[in-house]
């Protein structure tokens, strides 16, 4: 799947996924007020009209894009009609050719790791039959209880030819409260990116390993260090826009061919027509916003690499 992501990446000449991350409240009221009228104030209402604004923000956007991230707690909220919201998301961005990064966050040990990497990129059997129950190409891991949580994971990777994104340096202001903290001489992030390579090494696509990274976007210098730490992971980048960062930020998470890294936004795209900067779309055309803010944001990565070559 890692060959995939970069070949994507490579056609759309944008290294950009979009979170699906739906809040109720960046939901236009329309959707909101058909999907009610259908199912009521209910939570079977909610899933609907996230489902259908889901829906028309892949339709705008899928072809400049190579991945989306659902962020399965959006979903969760809603109880069971929200995680079939989540699986018919995950459903039509494959319809779509595109590779979903279910964002997860995992991170437990034994048996209970290996069921969640079954049932998020792995299989389960049932009698004489196999399935693939939420089927994401991708998935995010919490590594704090170290080798015995991530093996399971690495494990099903192997298997499935699936991959993983693990949390080294996040984007949000407290991480360095333990991310930061030195160890040895060195601080814990950096221990964990070493980790990240090791675990790597023998899950190997044709240039990177399945086995990736998150490094926040707010933490460029970080991401330096990280990049030539882990020279053969792929670098998910959380943080562009909404929470301060921006395609010049962004260039030592790269590699020198401009790949080695996807850069995730959330609100700044799905609910781009709520910015000023989009606001002549307005509600009903909330799509066509987010497509703009897709090009937007491909344009200013792309100017900051060639920046410096």
């Amino acid at each position: 799947m890692i060959n995939k992501l970069v070949q994507k990446i490579q056609n759309t000449h944008a290294p950009i996924v979009v979170g699906l991350d739906p809040m109720m409240n960046y939901i236009p009221e329309h959707i909101q007020k058909k999907a009610f009228e259908e199912y009521g104030e209910t939570l079977e209402g909610a899933a609907e009209a996230i489902w259908q604004f889901n829906k028309e923000i892949v339709d705008s956007t899928y072809e400049l894009i190579p991945a989306v991230k659902p962020q399965i707690a959006m979903y969760e909220q809603f109880g069971i009609p929200g995680l079939q919201a989540f699986q018919k998301t995950v459903d039509y961005c494959h319809e779509k050719d595109l590779v979903v990064i279910g964002d997860i966050k995992r991170g437990d040990i034994g048996s209970t790791s290996a069921a969640y990497a079954a049932g998020h990129i792995g299989t389960v059997k049932v009698g004489t039959k196999v399935y693939h129950p939420f089927d994401e190409d991708f998935v995010t891991v919490n590594p704090y209880l170290g080798t015995d949580g991530v093996k399971p994971f690495v494990d099903v990777c192997k298997e499935e030819q699936k991959g993983l994104f693990i949390l080294v340096k996040t984007s949000n202001p407290s991480s360095g409260e333990f991310q930061d903290r030195l160890i040895d001489g060195k601080p814990l992030y950096e221990l964990v990116g070493e980790k990240v390579a090791q675990w790597g090494a023998d899950c190997m696509g044709d240039q990177y390993s399945y086995i990736g990274a998150v490094v926040g976007a707010t933490y460029p210098e970080m991401g330096k260090v990280l990049r030539k730490i882990m020279p053969k992971s792929y670098i998910l980048v959380p943080g562009y826009g909404a929470q301060g960062g921006k395609g010049a930020d962004l260039v030592h998470f790269f590699d020198q061919d401009g790949l080695g890294a996807i850069v995730n936004s959330s609100r700044g795209i799905i609910a781009a027509y709520k910015q000023e900067e989009y606001a002549q779309f307005g509600a009903e055309h909330f799509g066509e916003a987010s497509r703009a803010a897709v090009e937007a944001m491909a344009k200013d990565i792309d100017q900051a690499l060639q920046a410096v070559k």
